[in-house]
């Protein structure tokens, strides 16, 4: 399987892209681009790879060694700023993994966000009170305000993924909804925020719950994953896999998250569809 990819950020991809596509629409190799430059091909294809931060600097001269007119860098330069500048999490780096900044920058981008957990209500959909209290059982020696801004950081990025109308698609395990996390009022209220999620209007929150009593599916057992589907052109999916020790996974070749788009497919065919209620007896 492909090493799991890091690098900077979604924007970045895309105007590391666009640049590419600017030097060979002008016929130019990344040999003569690094000329220009004064480096060699390596660094050229970093930089067209976003392998590393693009310098203002440095995309000018290219921009115009490619013939782009004044009009068209300083659009793309002015992208770049925005790009540089800092993201929205950025207030909440004190608690975040460096890992989960470019988790970020991709959730971000995503206009549907599938989601799986073996055993507990899938991140996007929980609770700032089951979150804190999972971080808990997880984090014992946390500091109190720590963990309740990881939950304010998630309860953030729940509030973004809605406004801009992402959609979110839930296969919940029936064990997650019975898996005590916090006090019996934390389950109630996470559970009632599920039956409102799967509620009508359906459209933006897809709940899937595969019941205890049911077969075996291809994600039986399986770590937590999410996978992002990003709608622009120049960005891949992406899939994320969490690991019991140490940073997640994260990848974007084809092969990979096609195989995990393929694992999705086949569990949430296995389960009940999204119009099955909750369980009642919990």
């Amino acid at each position: 399987m492909p090493r799991p990819r890091s690098g900077p950020g979604v924007l970045h991809a895309v105007l590391a892209t666009r640049l590419k596509w600017r030097r060979e629409g002008a016929g130019v190799s990344a040999a003569q681009a690094a000329a220009e430059l004064g480096s060699h091909a390596a660094t050229v294809r970093r930089i067209e790879g976003a392998e590393t931060s693009l310098d203002a600097g440095q995309v000018g001269t290219l921009l115009r060694f490619y013939g782009a007119g004044e009009a068209e860098t300083a659009e793309f330069l002015a992208q770049l700023a925005e790009a540089n500048a800092p993201q929205w999490w950025h207030p909440w780096r004190d608690v975040m993994d460096e890992w989960q900044q470019q988790t970020m920058a991709v959730e971000t981008a995503a206009s549907l966000i599938r989601v799986w957990d073996p055993a507990l209500v899938p991140e996007l959909l929980r609770t700032p009170a089951y979150a804190e209290a999972l971080d808990r059982v997880r984090l014992p020696g946390s500091p109190e305000p720590a963990r309740w801004r990881r939950a304010e950081f998630l309860a953030q990025r729940q509030a973004r993924i809605a406004a801009r109308k992402a959609r979110i698609w839930a296969l919940v395990p029936e064990a997650a909804l019975r898996t005590r996390v916090g006090s019996p009022a934390v389950m109630a209220e996470q559970i009632e925020a599920l039956r409102t999620a799967a509620g009508p209007p359906r459209g933006l929150r897809t709940i899937q719950v595969s019941p205890l009593a049911g077969p075996a599916h291809p994600l039986t057992g399986a770590c937590a994953l999410t996978l992002y589907r990003v709608d622009v052109e120049e960005i891949p999916d992406h899939v994320v896999r969490d690991s019991p020790v140490g940073p997640p996974g994260i990848w974007d070749d084809t092969l990979t998250v096609t195989a995990y788009r393929m694992l999705l497919d086949q569990a949430c065919a296995a389960a009940p569809g999204p119009e099955t209620p909750l369980p009642t007896t919990l």
